[in-house]
């Protein structure tokens, strides 16, 4: 029986020589990832399980991300919570301050994830390590809980889209424009419970950073996860980063899909997902000047070295406009020395904006960022709902780290295209 990647490395993991889209299977996991939002709820169910201990100390991680450094006496204690329990059972990568990062970056970078896994996470953009080609979705915290007693989950065997990438990305456009343009033609409903399986020549040129910030947002078209081909990139990233042996899986030919999407990357322009949905997408030329109150270069999508790169190349020399708040936060502690070494920080510092420990914040209105009333922020996060980066009277505009940056410098969601040609 033909299949896609998705459904062999889910058949892999259940015993199976094949599976179909529709099926209940139960599956064995490579890793169970909590944060410290999630996990205290997973904790209490797990509690409720009368299990003595993990299966598998190693294949369990809990990164305290999202309202880490601590901002409230209520996230001090989920955090305890979490550090308790990881001391408790012995649990391998527990992540705090000082160690931590925003989870989706710190895992591949860590080589936690390799090609072939199958991994869960109580955090919706688990779908992240599809872009290693690895099977990867959020579930709720009690499958977290259930997980972390049995090492197993329960799915059902999505069905799949195909996207079939060809050209290659111009100048100052990213991975981040790819996926806007996407979730603008399909919906945030277009692939619901789908896989999304990347495919094609244009491949070979997107950066790991840019598959990473595609497979991070494939959840918000709706999809179960998305997952991209395994190429010599992918293989050259594992290898860097000390991922163990991979699993290649690749489509068989006849593979059913339920729609195949062809996409010319030499196309994409620089694009901007508009409130309240990421669907929103809209090209420069589509909209008149809109000002901005605050711009933020960071996240789980958008938090990696490339992005600060691409942000610190168009503000280099140049000033933040007059009362734009700019935030800028790496998205591990690697990443941030990294930053630092290469003289990044220096160019954002002096550009005006404020560099932040890693964390996920402000994306989902934590802290180190809230938007108050009427105000308008560019951000290289991944949603921007009624209310995400705070009051539900903000806007939240969705970019890259170019248009990001961009933004900043001229006080107006502006093109980078408009920016460095001046």
């Amino acid at each position: 029986m033909a299949m896609t990647m998705t459904q062999k490395i889910l058949a892999a993991h259940s015993g199976r020589e094949s599976v179909q889209a529709g099926e209940l299977i139960l599956a064995s996991l490579d890793l169970v990832l909590g944060n410290d939002i999630t996990s205290p709820v997973a904790i209490k169910e797990f509690a409720r399980l009368g299990r003595d201990s993990v299966f598998d100390r190693d294949k369990i991680t809990m990164v305290m991300d999202h309202f880490a450094p601590n901002k409230d006496i209520k996230a001090a204690e989920q955090c305890k919570m979490c550090r308790d329990f990881c001391g408790e059972k012995d649990i391998t990568h527990f992540y705090d301050v000082g160690q931590m990062g925003i989870e989706h970056a710190l895992l591949p970078e860590r080589g936690l994830v390799t090609a072939g896994n199958a991994v869960i996470g109580a955090d919706s953009h688990t779908c992240t390590y599809g872009a290693l080609g690895a099977f990867s979705t959020g579930v709720g915290s009690t499958d977290m809980a259930c997980a972390m007693a049995i090492g197993k989950a329960w799915f059902k065997v999505p069905s799949a889209m195909r996207i079939v990438l060809t050209g290659k990305l111009r100048r100052h456009v990213s991975g981040k424009d790819v996926i806007l343009h996407i979730i603008g033609k399909i919906g945030v409903d277009g692939a619901l419970y789908k896989s999304m399986e990347f495919t094609g020549e244009g491949l070979s040129s997107l950066t790991m950073a840019d598959r990473l910030c595609i497979a991070n947002m494939a959840v918000e078209a709706g999809a179960k996860n998305g997952i991209f081909e395994v190429d010599g990139v992918t293989l050259a990233y594992l290898r860097e980063h000390g991922a163990v042996e991979p699993a290649i899986y690749t489509a068989d030919p006849g593979a059913e899909y339920d729609e195949t999407l062809e996409i010319d990357l030499s196309a994409i322009e620089p694009t901007v997902a508009f409130p309240h949905l990421p669907e929103n997408a809209k090209t420069f030329g589509e909209f008149s000047e809109i000002p901005i109150d605050q711009v933020v270069i960071g996240s789980c999508t958008n938090g990696r070295l490339e992005d600060l790169r691409a942000a610190a190349e168009i503000m280099r020399g140049k000033k933040c406009a007059k009362n734009v708040r700019v935030i800028v936060i790496p998205a591990t502690q690697s990443i941030y020395l990294a930053a630092m070494e290469e003289g990044l920080l220096r160019t954002f510092i002096e550009s005006g904006a404020v560099v932040s420990t890693p964390t996920c914040g402000p994306c989902l209105g934590g802290h180190m960022g809230i938007l108050a009333a009427g105000e308008r922020a560019v951000t290289t996060t991944n949603r921007n709902f009624v209310g995400r980066m705070g009051h539900v009277d903000s806007e939240v505009y969705l970019a890259s780290p170019a248009v990001a940056a961009a933004s900043a410098v001229t006080g107006r969601i502006a093109s980078p295209w408009e920016v460095m040609s001046e």
